[in-house]
């Protein structure tokens, strides 16, 4: 048996656990770092990197059939499924030495590829080591949610970390899940060729501003994705290449395939975590405002921490934690200022508050301002006029603000900015934003909460007419 003493001692070699290691150790900290399956994580392996490549490859085939508009003879736009998995493959090769174990043994990081689990509340035992640690950070992510559904067991099924492996294009690819995950595959596999059916237990989409997400159930619907809502899977049966799902109220689907995208779970079984006294529960590893667990000494961040699950998130919560871990300094994760987009197209973003929310929690001194793509000329050239911005306002400061169109994704970084540093509208107006970019959206929906002040203010009219008639 091997043992070790450490600074910091990470387990999870995904977006979170990596960025804390190469902060931690490129600062003067002896780091240790845990990973028994693959580096990188969910994010690069089996969720926002293939994913984005999938999307990209079904843009690429709706755009060579959509192509008349722009003066260009429409094309088939036939894809090859297979080879467009070649794509997901090269985009993951590509980006995995950032991850990798050696660029972080290189570093410095001590990385041992097994998995870990708690023997005492400093002590964690990876296959014949034992590592003691100062400090502790839980970075073990997520995994897909596999509901107990009557005869699930008796099918095959895939989930995101299975997916990407499927080679043969599905003929028509059933999704029990309507969440970001759901509808972001739907409409990839539909633009690759595939039949689609959405099963959604509730609404689709159903976390987000209802209005926005109008917009790209619709866009989904219209390029021939069927979204069954409020239909709750009760039983699952058939054979490979012949699925059959049967929901509460008696709508029975047929696919070939079967895609479970119904949430997410925490990975935290295996970790022992009585051990180390640290309190959890279904949602994840209880921690306070610092991001720390019931166990002074550990940490946890990500998905594990059971907030809000996103790649961005875990390296937002690298950050906070690295200020307490090498500087002993106080540092609290807040959650208002974190955007997060669902990349279909059109593209929907949101960061703080939605319009139901800041109704709820402002009322009547919520102002929500709006400016339509339709208006912006750039679009208007690019032909992605379908969509609008949503601003909500509550004493000059945006609060929450809502996009849906082309872009949103890149859109919603300035008013993520605007509301981690307190900012005004008037500073975003100040904005001179080059012309014609998609980014105008951004100026003019400030523009808009200024522009009633402005045009159609007595006061503003007769300080005009004065200067105009006196000032010489």
């Amino acid at each position: 048996m091997t043992h070790l003493k450490t600074d910091i001692l990470i387990i999870g070699a995904g977006s979170g656990g990596l960025s804390v290691a190469a902060g931690a150790v490129q600062m003067g900290a002896d780091v240790v770092l845990l990973e028994g399956h693959k580096m990188g994580g969910d994010c690069l392996n089996y969720g926002c990197v293939p994913s984005k490549a999938l999307i990209a490859s079904g843009k690429t085939a709706h755009r060579q059939r959509h192509a008349a508009a722009f003066g260009v003879a429409d094309a088939a736009g036939t894809a090859d499924y297979a080879a467009a998995k070649d794509h997901v493959a090269d985009v993951i090769a590509q980006i995995a030495p950032v991850d990798s174990e050696e660029r972080f043994e290189g570093l410095g990081v001590n990385v041992i590829r097994e998995f870990g689990h708690f023997i005492s509340p400093n002590q964690v035992k990876a296959g014949d080591t034992v590592i003691t640690a100062r400090r502790i950070v839980i970075a073990t992510g997520s995994s897909p949610l596999v509901p107990p559904i009557p005869g699930l067991d008796k099918v095959p099924f895939v989930t995101n970390e299975t997916l990407f492996d499927l080679r043969e294009k599905p003929e028509h690819l059933l999704i029990i899940g309507g969440g970001p995950i759901g509808v972001e595959m739907a409409q990839a596999h539909r633009r690759l060729g595939s039949k689609v059916t959405v099963i959604e237990g509730a609404k689709a989409l159903g976390k987000d501003d209802p209005e926005l997400a109008k917009v790209v159930l619709d866009s989904l619907r219209e390029e021939g994705v069927v979204i069954e809502e409020n239909a709750v899977a009760c039983q699952i049966g058939g054979k490979p290449g012949a699925i059959d799902v049967t929901t509460e109220d008696g709508r029975s689907i047929s696919g070939s395939h079967l895609l479970m995208a119904v949430g997410r779970k925490t990975n935290t079984d295996s970790l022992n975590l009585d051990a180390a006294g640290i309190r959890a529960t279904d949602k994840g590893i209880k921690v306070d405002d610092a991001l720390r667990t019931t166990n002074r000494r550990v940490y946890a961040i990500g998905d594990a921490a059971g907030g809000l699950q996103f790649t961005h998130v875990a390296g937002y919560h690298a950050g906070v934690i690295i200020r307490a871990l090498l500087f002993a300094l106080p540092s609290k994760a807040k959650t208002a200022h974190i955007p997060w987009v669902t990349y279909t197209d059109p593209e929907l973003a949101q960061v703080g508050l939605t319009e139901a929310q800041a109704r709820k929690e402002h009322g009547d001194k919520l102002e929500v301002v709006r400016f339509p793509y339709a208006h912006n000329d750039r679009a208007i050239a690019e032909r992605q006029t379908k969509g609008f911005i949503k601003v909500m306002v509550v004493r000059a400061r945006p609060v929450g603000v809502s996009i849906v169109g082309y872009q949103a994704g890149e859109l919603i970084n300035l008013w993520a900015l605007a509301l981690a540093n307190k900012m005004k509208m008037s500073q975003i107006a100040a904005m001179v934003a080059p012309y014609p970019t998609i980014g105008e959206v951004n100026k003019r929906a400030a523009g808009a909460y200024f522009s009633p002040r402005l045009f159609e203010s007595p006061v503003v009219k007769r300080i005009v007419g004065l200067v105009q008639r006196f000032v010489p």
